[in-house]
């Protein structure tokens, strides 16, 4: 009897998917937050945990931070309550969300009469999905909301049961409080074309429009009142600046929380066929070679103009990062899935698939080697890991991760007030970047305690 090789074997893909999972949830737990982005999200959230202040996400105390919605920020200090203030916390509602993805690709599993696995582990191994299921950020929320979104449009335009409708307007919903608006700029261009292009136009009868529209109102609305009543000029500031003035000037001076990012044109391609890899190389394959396939195939279309649209939409913004692809991993796993079983050079891609995770397991070994991740990591975790609740200031400006693990404690004293703090107390600490030190270097009353790859640590005498 001939043997079953393994990329052909149900059972190797749930014993692999299943290892993806746990090393990811591992690494949740040990990967240090990282400056500035994932411990800035890190940061809100704890406050808002801390705090009690639901509907203004805070930088600081007293602080409001109007440049993203707060539904991520809800879930990780909601996260927090349960499992206290620790990255595994943090981190954890990007790994649920990661599960309820999962979910969402049931109907279309079953449907195409494939193991739910399958679709399953091309997602987990995509180098920017599987990055994210560890990460805070606004990016997971945004993509289930798409996700819920598409699945739901389909399923309602091919016969699905009611509440499919009734999903799509919460996906819309739930976008809002993601990110905003983007969550209909990325998903109703390619709807559209794709209904327009197979004159589906009598099957758009089956959402529930009037209640639909009712839901998105009842689910998005409330907090951009309260929002708005609370801190007067974010709905200016969060529709004008965020979602006008960000996409189309890189050198936007109204910013109140990053700097300007200019990027070349046509960067988004860059990040996906080198974040998306070794998936997309087939895909890529299969719209050279088949085109007018694709273009015939409602499924087919719908995928690739789903797993198209967002690189197009940004091909030409100033001002982006690699998340941006974030919203084309799920459909690009649907789209490999779909073709499974004709795929040629299968072991070639199973192989290159799990060359990232394989990596992440070698990050998990090398977290107990003394001194690699203390000197190789852009955090303040390990510089205060002997803080024990004593004065702290950051000379000239701290940074987010010295106020999560400091738990808000830490302050900014400005170089030209350090010396009359220093005559007015003697008892305090103090983080200097490395690339300060000048302003220091004539202090005699300050003792080294420690050091990281970009700050020390010092003791007032």
């Amino acid at each position: 009897m001939q043997k079953t090789a393994f990329y052909n074997s149900t059972k190797f893909y749930k014993i692999a998917l299943v290892c993806l999972i746990v090393t990811r949830l591992i690494l949740n737990a040990l990967i240090p937050l990282m400056d500035q982005t994932e411990a800035r999200y890190a940061e809100i959230a704890r406050l808002m945990a801390e705090t009690g202040n639901w509907v203004t996400p805070q930088i600081d105390y007293n602080t409001p931070f109007w440049a993203k919605p707060p539904l991520s920020t809800w879930l990780s200090a909601l996260s927090i309550k349960v499992f206290g203030v620790n990255e595994f916390a943090v981190r954890f509602p990007a790994f649920a969300i990661s599960m309820l993805l999962i979910l969402l690709l049931k109907p279309f599993a079953k449907r195409a009469n494939l193991p739910l696995v399958l679709p399953a582990f091309i997602l987990f191994t995509l180098p920017e999905f599987l990055l994210h299921v560890g990460v805070v950020s606004t990016d997971m929320t945004l993509l289930l909301s798409i996700t819920l979104m598409m699945v739901s449009f389909w399923e309602t335009m091919n016969g699905g049961k009611r509440y499919w409708g009734y999903l799509f307007f919460m996906g819309i919903g739930l976008g809002f409080l993601a990110k905003g608006p983007i969550i209909l700029l990325l998903t109703g261009p390619p709807l559209f074309a794709w209904t327009v292009w197979f004159k589906s136009f009598r099957k758009l009868l089956a959402f529930p429009w009037f209640i639909g529209v009712l839901l998105v109102i009842a689910v998005a609305l409330p907090w951009y009142y309260l929002a708005e009543k609370t801190t007067p000029g974010f709905l200016e500031y969060f529709f004008v600046g965020e979602h006008y003035k960000r996409f189309f000037d890189a050198s936007w001076k109204g910013d109140k929380y990053g700097f300007p990012k200019i990027q070349p044109f046509g960067i988004i391609w860059v990040f996906l066929f080198s974040l998306a890899l070794p998936w997309i190389i087939f895909i890529a394959n299969k719209a050279v070679k088949q085109p007018k396939l694709i273009l015939q195939d409602r499924w087919l279309l719908f995928l690739a103009l789903w797993v198209l649209w967002t690189p197009l939409f940004f091909t030409s913004s100033k001002s982006l990062i690699h998340t941006y692809i974030l919203p084309c991993c799920v459909p690009l796993a649907l789209f490999v899935a779909t073709y499974w079983d004709s795929i040629k050079h299968k072991k070639a891609y199973v192989w290159s698939a799990l060359v990232v995770p394989i990596l992440s397991v070698l990050i998990i070994l090398l977290y107990f080697v003394p001194g690699v991740f203390e000197n190789n990591t852009n955090t303040d975790k390990y510089i205060l890991k002997d803080y024990k609740g004593e004065k702290l200031f950051y000379l000239g400006e701290k940074t987010y991760s010295s106020q999560f693990y400091s738990k808000g404690r830490v302050k900014t004293v400005p170089v030209e007030k350090l010396d009359s703090l220093k005559s007015a107390d003697k008892n305090f600490l103090l983080l200097v970047r490395k690339r300060n030190m000048e302003s220091v270097q004539n202090s005699p009353e300050l003792i080294k305690l420690d050091e990281s790859r970009k700050s020390i640590l010092f003791k007032v005498k």
